[in-house]
């Protein structure tokens, strides 16, 4: 079985590398990971993930400045993008969805749920 290509974008280091381990665990996702949005971009149209797990809150660009210009190329305009942050109220939520995330995972993740978080929102059974 092929497994599908994640791509985590976080600056923070040691939440990049837990997320990482984590989606690792269940050998279905092949996990890449960047510490920023400015290298995230050129990346994904390169590497080509089948979904991205983005960070809201990074330095110098943002995760919906990310999710904006991600659109914009098509190489990768259609790949489904999650959000994973601490920002979680429902104006902040609905926004994300607005913007055209695909889901919205809350900071701090549990590790041991993040497999299923994802694949859950994949397949469009997630609650927003």
């Amino acid at each position: 079985m092929e497994k599908m290509r994640v791509l985590y974008v976080d600056d923070e280091p040691d939440i990049r590398e837990i997320a990482v381990i984590s989606l690792e665990i269940g050998e279905q996702f092949e996990v890449k990971s960047c510490s920023s949005g400015e290298e995230a971009v050129p990346f994904a149209k390169q590497w080509r993930p089948e979904v991205i797990l983005l960070d809201v809150m990074m330095p110098v660009i943002d995760g919906p400045e990310t999710l904006r210009r991600l659109r914009s190329q098509p190489e990768t305009a259609a790949i489904p993008i999650i959000f994973v942050t601490a920002r979680t109220q429902k104006q902040e939520v609905d926004r994300y969805f607005e913007l055209g995330a695909q889901g919205v995972i809350p900071k701090p993740f549990r590790p041991m749920e993040l497999v299923d978080d994802v694949k859950r929102i994949l397949a469009g059974t997630a609650t927003p």
